[in-house]
């Protein structure tokens, strides 16, 4: 049985091999013949989704008879809207954008474009909504997506930040520099603090009898190190430069919202919705679901979204990568098997 279980892994093993060489061989052609198509920019009239909604909700649950009232009752008030809008004036616009971070904060470049394609049309009517979702990372990353959302704020827009799960750290970072912040009750909010980790592999490399080497020029040029040996000067080096980010950190929230006990709130400490609301950390207890909701009669609401288009050569190494990662998993099934067999 584990003569043929081996048998199996291996044939597996070659067949992935064969499709790696194929799909590698067709990628490079297909490179060749096409380029990249870049990004687009992606508009949905949210209040046209929400009608498409009820109207397939309502489809199923009402008999064909009353299924025809509905449709013609609302084609007479859809008729009616039209007509009271081209003579009265326009609704405002909620633009809507969202924001998944990570640690390095890598949306940035998609975000920027976003904005850029709002602020082109936007009136100082018109309201932003920013659905974050980010847990923070670098600094300086963060930092530059705080600045691309203050665009919004420069621009005299009404920008709010919605939270249905965290935004913590670099995320509230960002989401302080709103006009209001609301979110759902148990989202995660804050951690205004600055966090610096790092292996030291210093007595593994003289137990292996490996030396380790860093040449710099200037005192700080680098301080803890992953390799060599860190000192009591470093380590304080580090502290301060620490306590240093912490300052900026907090000023820059402090700044943005003045309401906030910033020595309270200040401390690394994260906290979920309802208990961030008694601290002033947000407005408002509501999902970005039923603010979208509650916004659909005030205005003509849009989701902007960049989407970068994969080409040909994208496409097959995403599927390429897929495949590996079945065949690896496939593989590793028969070698358990293998193991009680």
């Amino acid at each position: 049985m584990s003569e043929f279980l081996f048998s199996y892994g291996l044939f597996i093993a070659k067949v992935v091999t064969s499709l790696v060489a194929l799909l590698f061989a067709v990628a490079i052609i297909a490179g060749a013949r096409k380029k990249d198509e870049g990004p687009s920019l992606k508009i949905t009239n949210l209040n046209d989704r929400y009608s498409e909604l009820k109207t397939t909700v309502l489809h199923a649950l009402m008999d064909k008879k009353q299924f025809k009232q509905y449709s013609k009752a609302q084609a007479k008030a859809e008729k009616k809207d039209k007509r009271s809008s081209d003579s009265a004036e326009e609704k405002a616009r909620l633009f809507v954008l969202e924001f998944e971070g990570d640690i390095r904060a890598s949306e940035v470049e998609t975000l920027r474009e976003e904005i850029t394609a709002v602020l082109s049309i936007a009136e100082p009517r018109d309201e932003v909504l920013l659905r974050l979702d980010n847990s923070g990372g670098m600094v300086h990353e963060h930092g530059l997506a705080a600045s691309q959302l203050q665009r919004i704020k420069d621009a005299e827009l009404n920008f709010t930040v919605s939270v249905d799960k965290v935004a913590a750290s670099g995320g509230y970072m960002m989401a302080c520099i709103a006009d209001r912040i609301v979110s759902a009750p148990f989202a995660i909010l804050g951690s205004i603090g600055v966090l610096a980790q790092l292996p030291n592999f210093n007595r593994l490399l003289d137990k292996a009898g490996i030396d380790f080497e860093q040449h710099t020029a200037g005192e700080y040029k680098r301080t803890v190190t992953m390799f060599g040996k860190n000192g009591e000067k470093e380590r304080e080096k580090l502290q301060t430069e620490l306590q240093e980010t912490h300052v900026l950190f907090r000023d820059f929230v402090k700044e943005h919202r003045p309401v906030l006990d910033i020595d309270k709130v200040s401390t690394g400490e994260h906290w979920y919705g309802k208990q961030a609301l008694e601290l002033n950390l947000v407005d408002e207890l509501i999902t970005s679901d039923d603010y979208l909701v509650n916004a659909l009669k005030q205005f003509n609401i849009f989701e902007v979204k960049m989407e970068l288009r994969k080409g040909i050569p994208e496409k097959l190494m995403g599927g390429l990568f897929s495949s590996i990662n079945q065949a690896r998993a496939r593989i590793a099934d028969v070698q358990n098997i293998s193991k009680y067999h």
